[in-house]
């Protein structure tokens, strides 16, 4: 029997793993104060909605992945503070963030948690971390769905060019 074998949670990490967990945390952390910080600056139910099941992904990542960490010996970065509630009205017009802007945001930030989702379950050796991270994967996945609807009807998806006119096939 080898050091890889048996119980996944019972094997070594690799310093690959170790790094993406980290970093996962790390940046759900960031995430998480500025999602609370949006929160703050939407004025749409459904886009309040939205952060608010973004605010709840990223704190379970934190939870999850500070776990891991720890019961690896591994130091965690510290939290955030807590973002404070505001109301809308209290924020400046030209300082406020429009539900647009908000709504393209995450949806960047949930494509690119794909990928690092991706790269972590192809680089984990164990099998409960690549598990994790296909959960948070599938999560996700279920997310960016919400908000490329979301952003479709409400008009605030801005398409890359379209191709309306193909050209047409020269034959030789």
């Amino acid at each position: 029997m080898g050091i890889l074998s048996g119980n996944p949670k019972n094997e070594p990490m690799h310093y690959g793993e170790i790094f993406s967990v980290w970093q996962c945390s790390t940046v759900a952390k960031g995430a998480l104060s500025f999602y609370q910080a949006f929160l703050n600056h939407a004025g749409d139910k459904d886009l309040k909605k939205t952060l608010e099941a973004l605010i709840d992904q990223a704190k379970l990542e934190i939870k999850e992945c500070d776990t891991l960490l720890t019961d690896n010996g591994i130091a965690p970065t510290p939290a955030l503070p807590e973002r404070p509630p505001v109301k809308i009205e209290d924020i400046p017009v030209g300082a406020r963030f429009t539900d647009p802007e908000i709504a393209a945001k995450i949806a960047s930030d949930t494509s690119m948690g794909l990928v690092a989702c991706s790269q972590v379950m192809g680089q984990s050796v164990r099998e409960d971390i690549g598990a994790l991270f296909a959960k948070y994967h599938v999560t996700k996945t279920a997310l960016g769905v919400r908000i490329l609807q979301m952003r479709k009807e409400k008009g605030w998806l801005i398409p890359p060019p379209l191709q309306v006119k193909r050209p047409e096939a020269v034959e030789a």
